[in-house]
């Protein structure tokens, strides 16, 4: 039971880590809009693209919201998770998507991929194991 415990806590944490990205860019992009990217003109990004990067932003930060409310009782937030997880991956789907229609973005987006569709399966994983070790 203590590994169990243990685990629970590694998870928590990882979690807890992964979160910050949602809410830290999300947060940024509802307050700066299309700017917050590199080699955006504040001043010449049209205003449905403004408005919809603010909207898009404002998702991601609430699902950064989610996921972090599955912080504290991980082991039996399974189904919060995987929605929310699926969401993310969904989000990764259709970066790598662009980058098949020939997206090039700047590296920072290659570290949200490998986010989007290998840490957060792994931390599904990770958390489908834990729930049925606490079961």
């Amino acid at each position: 039971m203590a590994a169990t415990a243990l685990e629970r806590n590694m998870l928590q944490a990882a979690v807890a880590l992964g979160c910050l990205s949602p809410l830290y860019f999300g947060l940024r992009g509802m307050l700066e809009g299309p700017a917050m990217l590199v080699g955006v003109d504040p001043g010449s990004a049209p205003a449905d693209l403004v408005s919809h990067y603010r909207y898009l932003s404002g998702l991601f930060f609430g699902l950064g919201l989610v996921i972090a409310s599955c912080v504290p009782r991980i082991e039996v937030m399974t189904r919060r998770f995987r929605w929310a997880a699926a969401a993310v991956i969904i989000g990764g789907l259709a970066r790598l998507a662009g980058l098949a229609m020939g997206d090039l973005p700047t590296a920072a987006h290659y570290v949200a991929l490998a986010a989007e569709l290998g840490l957060m399966p792994a931390l599904v994983a990770w958390q489908a194991r834990l729930a049925r070790a606490m079961a």
